[in-house]
């Protein structure tokens, strides 16, 4: 029988029970695919962050309850979090280094930030079928490389949106975005993939690498406060920063403990 170390965060908050859940498992050497699934969907919660020394920085995979998935900022930031308590950055920086990137977190402050890439994003050739899928209007519908994202009125309509989660879950891309500018925040969003087995994401980091570009440009700023969510609400602090986007946000470590295996 082997341990594995394991730890539940909440991230983009500092309290207790609001942000988004995220496992971090702590590895020697990568277990095989179909083992990690298997935790991740024990776990049950929107990703398990599986992370494993490599000389001065950390590989890092993340899962859903579904499957692997190629980025995730929640989880990163959880893992950046555990990997901190444990003495493991160097000059407050730690580096992952993923399947198709590296990202640098940076703690400073009581925050951590993350390095991440900035998705462009496209007008929607799927707009009627995207319309379809809310009660409220659109204004406008966007492609990115991995998700949709509408965009409504206002912060109210986003809070009210019902989508048809059956309909969505056929469609081509991970997930919707739905954003709107924010009442106490520069704008407010809330995510949804029922193709991961995760009906809403409370906190999705990687949906502001797309966020983060449309909202600099409309509001005309180089950096945002963001809301996310409706019951576990988590806060982000944007900025862009070329072809980067770097994402901030508060953990609170929930539990610990060891997987018997």
């Amino acid at each position: 029988m082997s341990s594995i170390e394991i730890y539940q965060v909440d991230s983009f908050t500092d309290k207790l029970f609001h942000g988004n859940p995220a496992a971090v498992c702590i590895l020697e050497h990568w277990l095989n695919d179909e083992l990690m699934q298997a935790i991740a969907i024990e776990n049950n919660l929107s990703e398990t962050a599986f992370v494993v020394a490599d000389g001065d920085h950390f590989k890092i995979r993340w899962f859903t309850p579904s499957n692997e998935v190629s980025l995730c900022g929640h989880a990163t930031l959880a893992a950046a979090s555990v990997l901190f308590e444990l003495g493991k950055g160097v000059d407050n920086i730690l580096r992952f280094l993923s399947m198709h990137d590296t990202i640098e977190v940076v703690k400073k402050e009581g925050l951590y930030t993350l390095d991440f890439p900035r998705m462009p994003f496209h007008p929607s050739s799927s707009q009627q079928q995207l319309i379809d899928l809310l009660n409220e209007p659109v204004l406008e519908a966007y492609d990115s490389e991995l998700d949709y994202m509408l965009v409504l009125e206002n912060e109210e309509a986003v809070i009210n949106v019902k989508p048809d989660l059956d309909k969505l879950s056929q469609l081509e891309k991970r997930g919707l975005i739905i954003t709107a500018p924010g009442l106490s925040s520069d704008i407010y969003s809330r995510c949804f993939y029922p193709k991961l087995k995760i009906a809403e994401d409370p906190v999705t980091g990687s949906a502001h690498c797309v966020l983060t570009p449309y909202w600099c440009e409309r509001l005309g700023k180089n950096s945002l406060y963001a809301i996310q969510g409706l019951y576990r609400k988590g806060d982000l602090f944007c900025e862009l920063k070329d072809q980067r986007v770097a994402i901030s946000g508060a953990c609170r470590g929930y539990m610990k403990g060891h997987i018997q295996i």
